[in-house]
């Protein structure tokens, strides 16, 4: 992990209330390492909270809202799980477009654990072969995506893991694909 040069590239992580926590700070870490810039974006500005499975997590300072950016500004995007935020992010209209966005530019895409529950509204995922927690299965298979039981999937730029022990495999395939950049086949 972080063998790949993100030098001049900028990862937005897409989270609010409820994150797993885990699911954003070792990927965050890993990219930040590997020399990207990383930002915080989220629905609201301030502060959100992370979870620890059920028990409350930390508090993380939001660098932008997610309204006042684009996906024009950012290289890649990740989407930690954790099961309230995704909920929260997938009926908000500002933060779907903003998911969308990335796969019309063609930009690499990291969603983990119940992350993909996001994808599944921008409309991402129809033809696609991903993994998740084990109980979005049916939720990604009903919108047309391949769903499989595996540690960590890669398809055309999009990189999707079910649980935080899938992490070490996660970030380093996140972070090859953001090092390749765009990728033809990533489309919404």
């Amino acid at each position: 992990m972080g063998q790949q040069n993100l030098q001049n590239k900028t990862v937005a992580f897409l989270a609010t209330d409820g994150f797993e926590q885990v699911e954003l700070t070792e990927p965050w870490k890993a990219i930040k390492d590997a020399g990207a810039n990383v930002q915080l974006v989220s629905i609201a500005s301030g502060q959100i909270q992370g979870v620890h499975h059920e028990k409350q997590g930390d508090k993380f300072d939001v660098d932008q809202v997610v309204g006042d950016v684009t996906a024009s500004d950012y290289d890649a995007l990740v989407l930690p799980g954790g099961v309230f935020n995704p909920d929260a992010l997938r009926v908000n209209e500002e933060a779907v477009d903003f998911v969308r966005d990335f796969f019309k530019q063609h930009k690499p895409v990291a969603a983990i654990c119940h992350g993909p529950w996001t994808l599944i509204e921008a409309g991402v995922v129809e033809g696609r072969k991903v993994t998740s927690w084990p109980s979005l299965k049916t939720d990604l298979t009903n919108a047309g995506a391949h769903w499989v039981d595996e540690e960590c999937v890669c398809d055309q730029g999009l990189v999707t893991s079910r649980r935080p022990d899938d992490l070490p495999a996660f970030c380093s395939k996140a972070i090859e694909e953001i090092a390749e950049g765009k990728h033809a086949k990533q489309t919404a």
